[in-house]
């Protein structure tokens, strides 16, 4: 393998800003969409090899076992002998996987990302406390950051009991749907709520709060209480509840929560068990310089 050329694919793949996702209770369920939309697709013709070969790795969304060749292509935008000639190299650096005449993402992707330093801080230090919350409370248990206008799923912890279609770590959520989403855009910067709203904001459920001035109102309201909650904003059926963790510069860099079916009267104890998990997670993480 070319060193400098591995290199120089791992900075471009830790260095990628992606977007994208489909709904799912207050944790990772889905992946990217089909395809990059319009300019982007058409751009990604003339666009540099790093450019081609990062198209190429986020064509595969988290439902997505493997792909076909004519698959990858229509979702890339890009030209077919392109997608195989990447392809095939990719494959050659460990990045893709081929068997059966389809692709896969390779094992090389999954040692690299654990090798990012902020998220496996994170979730090597607030592990064993979301393992607590979930013998404490009986719930899903999710840690989240903020990635673009997103909430990215950096750690789940559950119980052998799956309802339905069962969240999963990488996942992505958008910002103002979700608890975990909410209580990051509550104790973050003001920009980012900013950022949130200039575009319409996307129906999860029937719930899901939309107008900007009343995301406004709950954000404040979980200022008040130092929590966030959300009944079936993110799935009809379930509630999340969720607290912000601070680093050491005490800027919030996360987001922990407990997801479980609809229970009002529990909202309260969720958050009081969040807290206590809060403030032990959040002394680590000062001390980590996180």
């Amino acid at each position: 393998m070319d060193a400098a050329r591995d290199l120089i694919i791992q900075s471009e793949l830790l260095g990628r800003h992606p977007a994208g996702g489909v709904p799912e209770p207050d944790g990772p369920g889905g992946g990217r969409p089909d395809s990059m939309h319009g300019a982007q697709e058409l751009a990604a013709e003339g666009s540099s090899v790093l450019g081609k070969v990062q198209l190429i790795l986020e064509a595969f969304g988290l439902d997505d076992e493997a792909l076909g060749l004519s698959e990858l292509t229509r979702r890339t935008g890009l030209a077919k002998a392109s997608v195989h000639r990447l392809s095939q190299e990719l494959v050659h650096w460990g990045f893709l996987e081929r068997r059966h005449g389809k692709y896969s993402l390779g094992m090389r992707l999954f040692e690299i990302g654990q090798r990012v330093p902020r998220q496996r801080i994170l979730r090597d230090l607030a592990r064993p406390f979301m393992e607590d919350l979930l013998q404490a409370t009986g719930q899903t248990v999710h840690l989240a950051v903020v990635d673009g206008l997103e909430v990215l799923y950096l750690e789940k912890v559950s119980g052998h009991a799956q309802v339905g279609r069962p969240s999963r770590v990488a996942g992505r959520m958008p910002l103002h749907c979700t608890a975990t989403g909410k209580a990051l855009l509550a104790f973050g910067p003001r920009r980012l709520f900013d950022e949130v709203v200039a575009a319409p904001l996307a129906r999860t459920t029937p719930r899901t709060t939309v107008a900007p001035g009343l995301l406004d109102q709950e954000l404040q309201r979980a200022r008040e209480l130092g929590y966030a909650v959300e009944y079936e904003q993110a799935r009809i059926g379930y509630m999340s509840v969720a607290i912000p963790l601070a680093g050491a510069t005490g800027a919030t860099v996360a987001a922990l929560s407990v997801t479980g079916p609809v229970a009002p009267a529990k909202a309260e104890r969720y958050a009081s068990l969040l807290n206590m998990a809060g403030r032990r997670v959040t002394r680590l993480l000062s001390a980590q310089d996180v």
